[in-house]
């Protein structure tokens, strides 16, 4: 399957903030509180804010199949406070908010979506992909193992956040068969396919 990545607008964020309630209700209803607020996660006001600002600075992504907007993925620099050390963020790209719509499920569109995270660090010369996942949430863990990452650790006591279960994985893991520049719309968009190999982690 051939999925579209292209760079979020910020009429996408109603999209996004569609996702992020359907993918909490989906996980509500199988007994995790990830993004909850009784979970400590962030209110869907203070998230709207947060991905607002990573549409201002052109960090966040959205995957499309026909035509049809099926993930988002925001990727930058940054990390909450106590997670990873400056030398450890000085060396990767940090990946946020991936959620993949239902109707997508079994499309591997998460797994296209943290490729084009491994490129983005390819291109900035960064070694690794890293993340943060919700800590009891081992179903999310398990789901990030097969896509090749590692757990790095549990962060330590200086961390206070509900997502404290880091992973990782190096950038030049992924094999692409082609990546193909779409110029048509004027935005950055990339056609991306996945030759399916061993992450060298």
């Amino acid at each position: 399957m051939t999925t579209v990545i292209r760079q979020a607008t910020f009429g996408d964020l109603g999209m996004i903030c569609r996702l992020r309630v359907q993918r909490t209700s989906w996980l509500t209803a199988r007994g995790s509180d990830q993004w909850t607020v009784a979970g400590r996660g962030k209110p869907i006001e203070i998230f709207a804010r947060a991905v607002g600002q990573s549409l201002d600075a052109g960090e966040t992504w959205i995957a499309e199949v026909a035509g049809e907007p099926a993930g988002t993925i925001t990727v930058n620099h940054h990390a909450d406070n106590g997670l990873w050390s400056p030398w450890e963020l000085a060396d990767a790209v940090i990946v946020h908010f991936m959620i993949v719509d239902l109707r997508f499920t079994g499309q591997r569109v998460g797994d296209r979506l943290l490729a084009h995270a491994g490129l983005l660090a390819h291109r900035q010369q960064r070694d690794w992909v890293r993340l943060d996942a919700w800590t009891t949430n081992t179903d999310l863990h398990a789901y990030y193992r097969r896509a090749g990452f590692r757990m790095a650790r549990i962060a330590g006591p200086n961390a206070t956040g509900p997502s404290l279960a880091l992973f990782e994985r190096r950038a030049d893991s992924w094999k692409y068969e082609a990546v193909v520049p779409i110029p048509a719309t004027g935005r950055p968009i990339e056609e991306v396919a996945l030759t399916p190999v061993q992450p060298n982690n």
